[in-house]
């Protein structure tokens, strides 16, 4: 029982049930949204039109922090997420064609964020190097 409930899976039943997420704020910092539940209240940026990666910013308002996902990449291509004035994260895709990045703690206050899909250098990419803006008065959904 011990070790399941020490595993990653058992980690994000845990968090689950108490319905809570393990790190608000800074402690957010470069953890898996879905691992500490905060992709329970996300909302997401997604533009509709002209978005060849499908490229999106997630923000957790109970968690203080933003990640980005790209839906259509493709294999070594990059995602990635900066605060202005603060962090920047990246991930690879490594098999399917999505992907999102580690958190960037964001606070409770205003925010500036930036969010790219960059595709490996010399692949045969459907998109060029494609990069989505958000605030925290952005019409997130």
């Amino acid at each position: 029982m011990t070790a399941a409930i020490l595993s990653p899976l058992g980690e994000h039943l845990l968090n689950r049930m108490l319905e809570e997420p393990t790190c608000p704020g800074e402690a957010c910092e470069g953890k898996n949204p879905g691992r500490q539940g905060c992709d329970e209240d996300a909302r997401t940026f997604k533009p509709a039109t002209g978005n060849p990666a499908v490229l999106q910013l997630r923000y957790s308002e109970e968690c203080q922090a933003v990640w980005a996902k790209i839906e259509h990449g493709g294999k070594r291509d990059l995602v990635t997420v900066e605060v202005s004035g603060g962090t920047k994260r990246a991930a690879e895709i490594n098999y399917g064609d999505d992907q999102y990045t580690p958190m960037v703690h964001v606070g409770d206050d205003e925010f500036e964020v930036s969010a790219c899909a960059v595709p490996k250098a010399g692949g045969a990419g459907t998109y060029e190097y494609y990069c989505i803006h958000g605030t925290e008065a952005t019409a997130w959904r």
